[in-house]
């Protein structure tokens, strides 16, 4: 369950650290007094959408934290470890912030994350129901994600979704070789010439180097030569050739320092001097003896860079970039040779048509239990919210097939007694359509693991014994996991087993929001306003007491 939320900076909230409860909760409160901003913060942290418009203003940035008991089942824990995050004892720590430029960043346990790691692991830990999540039941792709969400069939549908687009990209393929066929055969042909010629030209950057310093060395082998033979002549030939001049020196000093030691340094550098240049020479002489005048290796070399730089030209590409274009080509030819033969394309297109029924049979058969199994639980509430004798019926029709299956999902709903199963987008007036939206919601919660489930004034539209009726249902609901409810209705509020008032406050010109968690008079103060409106009477407050005395549990 979510056990504590801190929020800073975040619209008119300024800082507010909140503790949470076990059961069912209501947060109350006046109409704009900030209830579901609380929520939409709790939503940031879930990996919701942010934008720049949630920092306070005047705030450099938002920053919300909740942190959440870690549950024992559903594989939280092993995606953690998957994901290299660290694993606390007994929690999660989720953190988002967001920027007055819309930039955000998040963290699960302490280390940065993306937003697609933030938002997977809060599917395992919340589920916020939001005011017009009702309207969204009217969507037949809603209807069909909410029965697999109930069937735990979200993995295979994925799975089928795959399967059906490497079926129809086989069926492109096949489609294409056959209309294309003399087309394709040109364009193959052509491609392998070009390929097979940059194969032959076995182009290679680091020989390209190579090839340019040897070119360099043989086009100016005459000029290397020459001055080669001029620093041999100068070192090493000859009584004034340098390498004697300085060994003579050398012995002549050393005799001399023998009589005065102040010549010890000068002869020393002397005769590293003649040290070096001994051994100048020496490698002089083999590096004159490798030179060459070779013209038939120079018409090689300057041959083969003619053609490297003759292709670059006629296929206009920089000489760097003649492998990426051989890549290329290689990689269109393997494509228009794989579809060079329609009789193999059609092979593999029966066995990707095989694969996708495999799997749209699995998952049909996976659907079907648990449509009939919804339409029950769903009809079985209608008849507690003021519409007995209704019914609900989550319809399975045959159809071509898509990447959703072979069967369309419909939502189909008799308010009445008597009355035919329609379309729910065409039958429920709004509040028919708010009371089995919210049926749909509680009971779909009820069969799912998640261990809180938050409800944003999903009561909108329901009044009176209807009212009582959904209070106790979420009441129910939060005897096995953590439930809290934004609502403006009493009866709602009276079956909770704990409440928070939310209110607005002025601050330094500023309006800010601050939360009151209530006692037992808080309560009934809360429940008697909720009632009464602006005058509170005695009356009214016994009626609010009466409501909270026989709240479930109380």
């Amino acid at each position: 369950m979510l056990r504590s939320l801190s929020i800073r900076d975040f619209v008119i909230v300024d800082h507010l650290e909140l503790e949470f409860g076990p059961g069912f909760g209501a947060l109350t409160g006046e109409t704009g007094a900030g209830k579901s901003i609380l929520l939409d913060a709790l939503g940031l942290a879930l990996g919701g959408r942010g934008e720049a418009g949630m920092v306070r203003s005047g705030r450099d940035r938002a920053d919300v934290a909740a942190e959440f008991d870690l549950p024992t089942e559903g594989g939280l824990r092993e995606w953690l470890a998957e994901q290299e995050l660290p694993v606390e004892e007994g929690c999660v720590l989720l953190r988002r912030t967001i920027d007055t430029g819309g930039r955000s960043r998040a963290w699960i346990n302490g280390t940065s994350v993306t937003l697609a790691q933030l938002r997977a692991a809060s599917d395992w830990l919340a589920d916020i129901h939001g005011q017009y999540a009702h309207h969204a039941l009217l969507k037949p792709e809603a209807q069909r994600l909410l029965l697999d969400a109930h069937a735990g069939a979200r993995e295979l549908a994925a799975e089928l979704a795959e399967r059906y687009r490497e079926w129809q990209h086989i069926v492109r393929l096949r489609r294409e070789a056959e209309a294309d066929s003399a087309s394709s055969a040109r364009e193959r042909e052509l491609l392998t010439w070009q390929v097979r010629e940059l194969q032959e030209l076995g182009f290679d950057a680091a020989e390209w180097i190579e090839l340019n310093a040897e070119h360099s060395r043989l086009a100016h082998a005459a000029g290397l030569m020459e001055g080669a033979d001029e620093a041999l002549a100068a070192l090493g030939e000859g009584d004034a050739a340098v390498c004697s001049v300085l060994r003579r020196l050398d012995s002549r000093l050393a005799a001399l320092a023998g009589i005065d030691p102040a010549l010890a340094d000068v002869c020393e550098l002397l005769s590293s001097a003649a040290i070096q240049a001994d051994e100048a020479l020496h490698a002089l002489r083999r590096y004159r003896d490798r030179l060459d005048l070779d013209p038939q290796r120079l018409a090689e070399i300057e041959n083969r860079i003619a053609a490297v730089t003759g292709i670059a030209r006629k296929y206009r590409v920089a000489l760097e970039e003649l492998p990426e274009l051989q890549a290329q080509w290689q990689a269109r030819l393997d494509t228009l040779e794989a579809t060079a033969d329609p009789a193999r394309l059609a092979a593999e297109e029966a066995r990707a048509h095989k694969a996708f029924d495999a799997t749209a049979t699995a998952l049909s058969a996976v659907r079907r239990p648990a449509a009939a199994a919804l339409s029950a639980v769903i009809t079985e509430a209608m008849q507690t919210l003021a519409m007995a004798g209704g019914r609900f019926e989550v319809a399975l029709e045959s159809c071509e097939p898509s990447s959703s299956g072979v069967e369309t999902v419909e939502f189909r709903v008799a308010a009445n007694p008597g009355q035919p199963l329609r379309s729910l987008a065409k039958v429920a007036s709004g509040g028919e359509l708010s009371r089995i939206g919210l049926a749909i919601q509680v009971m779909t919660s009820r069969a799912s693991g998640t261990p809180t489930l938050i409800f944003d004034e999903v009561d909108v539209g329901i009044g009176g014994r209807v009212a009582e009726i959904v209070g106790k249902l979420l009441a129910r609901l939060g005897a096995g996991r953590q439930v809290m409810c934004v609502t403006h209705l009493p009866q709602v509020a009276a079956c909770a087993d704990w409440q928070w008032r939310i209110s607005k406050r002025e601050q330094a010109g500023e309006t800010l929001s601050e939360v009151r968690v209530l006692d037992e008079g808080g309560r009934v103060d809360e429940i008697a306003r909720m009632l009464g409106g602006v005058s509170i009477t005695a009356t009214t407050r016994e009626h609010a007491a009466e409501m909270l005395g026989f709240a479930p549990g109380k």
